[in-house]
């Protein structure tokens, strides 16, 4: 089996749990705007493109209206920049590490493998909640939604990975929860491991044909 010197990660849903301080803080800001609020299993079912995208879908929902209209509403800076707030402030208070996460992180450092996490989510959430869970120093490199022009499923993320690691393909590869972590890796060419508990937006993850599906991360060191 390869042998791999490069493990690239998404992060909501793979690493760590967020939903339920995401959810949060979409309410605190439908709350904010006397907007009807939305569920956890929604809000679970809509991550995965970034939480900008996901208050898009949030404030369709709550308005009962298209998203192309949610995204033209001059009202949409303001609801966002609110809801930024509530994010920030919430990141960390209800999210945990899935298990035999941290230790399989520590494990594969100590066998020299490169670590780095891949996320649609935007950079100053991201820091804030690896920073939270103690997590960035585990990590060589982060890249969040807003690092480069474009985001996940286009493959850039994991090219800036394979660049700065100088890592050949065929030793590189990702490890996420969603259709859409599966389509980055296919796109960028590299090999592509699936987690069953996270956001795939209700779907099953083995519909997405990963080239394995595992249970929890402490499959990786046995590879």
């Amino acid at each position: 089996m390869t042998t791999y010197g490069l493990v690239m990660f998404d992060l909501d849903g793979t690493l760590i749990e967020t939903a339920p301080e995401i959810c949060d803080a979409v309410n605190d800001t439908m709350r904010h705007f006397d907007l009807p609020e939305v569920t956890q299993t929604q809000v679970s079912d809509w991550i995965g493109h970034g939480t900008r995208e996901l208050l898009v879908q949030a404030l369709a929902s709550s308005l009962e209206t298209n998203v192309e209209s949610v995204r033209s509403s001059d009202s949409f800076a303001e609801i966002a920049a609110e809801f930024d707030k509530h994010y920030q402030s919430r990141c960390g208070t209800r999210s945990h590490l899935y298990p035999q996460v941290r230790e399989t992180l520590v494990a594969l450092r100590e066998r020299g493998v490169k670590l780095a996490v891949v996320t649609n989510k935007e950079g100053r959430f991201t820091e804030t909640v690896l920073n939270f869970h103690e997590m960035r120093p585990l990590l060589d490199f982060v890249v969040s939604g807003d690092s480069l022009p474009t985001k996940k499923p286009d493959p850039a993320g994991i090219e800036a990975c394979l660049t700065l690691f100088d890592m050949p393909r065929n030793r590189a590869l990702f490890v996420g929860d969603s259709s859409i972590d599966v389509a980055t890796a296919r796109n960028a060419g590299v090999a592509v491991w699936a987690l069953p508990y996270g956001y795939n937006m209700g779907q099953p993850i083995e519909a997405c044909a990963p080239d394995r599906v595992i249970a929890d991360c402490s499959a990786l060191l046995n590879k």
